[in-house]
Formats: structure tokens, C-alpha cells, sequence
């Protein structure tokens, strides 16, 4: 089982950017529930897109919860406030890890 990066960047909706980070609370302790996660991170590009950055101990385990997020929680503030047609996802073994 290889570790992973689940790699997603995404543009926030107008009007949404002030509240995005505090209503973020669901979504991590979603993800804290799931089997394999290992840990996230959330940041905001000088261009205004947001990347999430979620270390996962393999590429099966976040497939899975990337399949059962929207369903679980695509309601939640944080997620409705992102720009559907923005997101752009990806994964990469981890190579080196410190």
C-alpha cells in the first residue's frame, strides 16, 4: 500500500470566499472519519483558486471516499461554495515524505 496525495484545486463562487475556511469544520471531520486518511491541507493561490491537498495511506482508500463525499456531504456550506465546473483533482504517490 503506497501512501497518496490527493491533489484537488477549485475556484470558489462569488460571495462565498469570507465564510470558506470557518465552514471547512465539516469537511475535515469528514475526512478524519475516513479509513486512510492521514492528514489535509488548505490553501489559497495569489490568484484567488484554493488547492486541498489530502494525504491518503493509499490510492484505493481516497477513490473510495472521493466516491462518497458528495453524497455524505456535498450539502454542507463549504462544499456548495465551490465552483463545480473549476475543480480539477488528481493523485500522486508519495515519493519523499518528512
Amino acid at each position: 500500500m503506497a501512501e497518496t496525495l490527493e491533489i484537488v484545486s477549485f475556484r470558489l463562487k462569488p460571495g462565498t470566499e469570507a465564510g470558506f475556511v470557518a465552514s471547512n469544520g465539516v469537511v475535515a471531520d469528514w475526512l478524519a472519519r475516513q479509513p486512510g486518511f492521514l492528514s489535509r491541507h488548505l490553501g489559497e493561490r495569489d490568484d484567488g483558486s484554493w488547492v486541498d491537498v489530502v494525504r491518503w495511506q493509499s490510492l484505493e482508500q481516497a477513490q473510495a471516499a472521493a466516491q462518497r463525499i458528495m453524497t455524505e456531504i456535498g450539502d454542507c456550506e463549504a462544499m456548495r461554495a465551490i465552483q463545480p465546473a473549476s475543480v480539477d483533482m488528481g493523485h500522486a504517490t508519495v515519493a519523499l515524505s518528512r
